[in-house]
């Protein structure tokens, strides 16, 4: 049994001071201050005095990172889970960008085989397949000879059970409706993007059953007065949660404040980095699946200049929302914890610091760097 104390603790519904938390087989017994959770004789103590202590981070969009791309080496995908606690992320989804389908059985199976054997790191939750089925009038960073119309036979295999967890579509195509009724009762969460949709097909498509949209803004339709196309429609639908890049680069500082405005408060708004391999190396040449992508100090682009992911970390995501929007700690954070949980449905076990809850916890200084990451109960990240 390990006790973690004198703590300000974000649950994130709320701030505690001088928290204490109790944890026993990797699982969260209680949490509160040290007058409502009682600590026995002999338990372990871990002194955390000074810093914050947040849930762990789920990231709903990466695509690689530290050199590795999940689409060109699926059995990456450990390897990068070992190292992202340094970021404070303590749960992923792997994306598998467009791509032969292969890919994703590639991805399936070094799921199914599980960890290497004494791994440690943050869990894969399952794939996040982004593609094939887009339009290829907003491709963006995918491969157009890659892209198909939606047939039900190629998602044949795809369930939460074989680790398929999100998928990205774009709804106006034929056929698409379809597949996100097949894939929801699946268990699997269907999302808005790379897509021309107007705001009418939008409303179809959450009628449907879709009910995230992807890197909000970028690679959709845009949003006009008389049309307000998919942005529109994801921003007006108040039970629709979205995904935003703050990096400052895909959407501007204040289209991110006005993003928080719409979603922020109600609790609809996901942070993620769609970080591609390059994510904690230099500047240089990487890939992105099967296309080069050009790295500098700001942002990873192809030849061509389309952007092509990102080089953000979730830590350094956290704290430009708060800079761009001057919201408070506590409501950044269920961008990055509660919310992406909620969505998953997976809120009882992560996300969220309460008894029965998987203990994973990301612990800050008062400028939210991290120095101390916690998957089940195991430390998997201190800095030095």
């Amino acid at each position: 049994m390990l006790c973690i104390r004198h703590m300000t603790l974000y649950t994130p519904e709320e701030r505690i001071d001088d928290a204490v938390i109790l944890i026993d087989y990797g699982r969260i017994l209680a949490a509160g201050t040290s007058s409502t959770v009682g600590v026995p004789t002999g338990t372990e103590v871990l002194d955390a005095r000074g810093l914050v202590v947040a849930p762990g981070f789920i990231d709903l969009q990466i695509n690689g990172a530290f050199g590795d791309d999940f689409t060109q080496a699926p059995e990456a995908i450990w390897h990068v889970g070992a190292q992202l606690p340094r970021h404070g992320v303590t749960a992923f989804l792997p994306t598998i960008i467009t791509s032969p389908l292969t890919q994703v059985a590639r991805a399936q199976e070094a799921l199914a085989a599980g960890a290497p054997s004494g791994w440690q790191g943050s869990k894969p939750l399952g794939l996040h397949c982004e593609g094939p089925f887009l339009n290829p009038q907003k491709k963006g960073a995918h491969n157009p000879n890659h892209l198909r119309l939606p047939q039900v036979e190629d998602i044949r295999h795809w369930s939460v059970d074989n680790h398929v967890r999100l998928v990205t579509l774009a709804p106006e195509l034929p056929g698409a409706l379809e597949l996100v009724r097949i894939l929801v009762d699946r268990g699997v969460v269907v999302s808005a993007g790379h897509s021309m949709a107007n705001y009418a097909e939008a409303q179809a498509a959450f009628a449907a059953g879709v009910r995230y949209g992807t890197h909000l803004f970028n690679a959709m339709s845009p949003l006009e007065h008389r049309e307000p196309g998919l942005p529109g429609a994801l921003l007006a639908a108040p039970a629709i949660t979205v995904g935003l890049i703050p990096d400052g680069i895909h959407v501007h500082p204040a289209v991110v404040a006005l993003v928080w405005a719409a979603k922020g408060a109600i609790r609809r708004l996901t942070v993620v980095t769609d970080a591609m391999a390059a994510l904690g190396t230099a500047p240089g040449r990487y890939q992105l699946s099967d296309q080069e992508v050009i790295v500098t100090e700001e942002s990873a682009r192809l030849v061509s200049g389309s952007l092509a992911g990102s080089i953000l970390s979730m830590d350094e995501a956290l704290r430009r929302l708060i800079a761009y929007t001057g919201c408070s700690l506590e409501a950044a954070l269920a961008t990055v914890t509660a919310t992406p949980a909620d969505l998953l449905g997976i809120g009882q076990e992560r996300g969220r610091i309460r008894a029965g809850a998987s203990a994973d916890l990301v612990f800050l200084t008062p400028e939210l760097e991290v120095v101390r990451t916690m998957v089940a109960g195991t430390i998997v990240y201190e800095k030095d």
